[in-house]
């Protein structure tokens, strides 16, 4: 029988496990490429890719300085601006309501925590009053059952509804005398 140097069996062994492992690794990368997906041109491009997120707009131009609430008509959102701040402490959508103010300042005329019926029936609170256009008061509220529901059509109604996690901020964010700018 012939006798091998210990050298010649640990260089035997050391290049048959090197040949076991490329050859598992060979199969490995040939199970990746047949199961992953390949990138898409969304995916792979980045001015293609979009976020399920939507961005959150930026505070309105032209919405004055200093501590204040921006609520935008047509945007159907509101901004809780700190002094001199050049992004919003927070933002959030709203449900416009039947009769809107006009653009412009205004000042928080009172305050109410609530539970109390709104002028639609609805059981509101964290109530914030800003404005009277054509006898009717106008003013920021959340629903106690969470709903943001459009005004019942014909009823004069004033409730700027929000969800009650913003109600409740709002409600904390503004004192009597406040300034609320509303913009087209």
């Amino acid at each position: 029988m012939a006798k091998f140097g210990s050298g010649v069996v640990v260089t035997g062994l050391t290049a048959g496990a090197l040949a076991v492992v490329t050859a598992l690794a060979i199969q490995a990368q040939g199970s990746v490429r047949q199961t992953a997906p390949r990138p898409t041109a969304a995916a792979t491009s980045p001015a293609k890719a979009h976020s399920s997120t939507p961005p959150v707009p930026g505070i309105p131009a032209n919405s004055g300085t200093g501590k204040r609430v921006v609520y935008s008509l047509s945007k159907h959102r509101v901004w809780l601006v700190l002094s001199e701040a050049r992004t919003a402490e927070r933002t959030f959508p709203v449900q416009a309501s039947a009769v809107s103010p006009r653009p412009g300042t205004y000042s928080v005329l009172s305050e109410s925590r609530g539970p109390r019926k709104g002028s639609d029936g609805v059981e509101i609170q964290d109530v914030v009053i800003f404005a009277q256009p054509s006898g009717v008061t106008v003013g920021f509220s959340s629903a106690v059952d969470g709903s943001m529901a459009s005004p019942p059509p014909g009823l004069r109604t004033g409730g700027i509804r929000e969800a009650p996690a913003d109600g409740k901020a709002l409600y904390a964010f503004l004192s009597i005398g406040d300034k609320i700018v509303v913009v087209p």
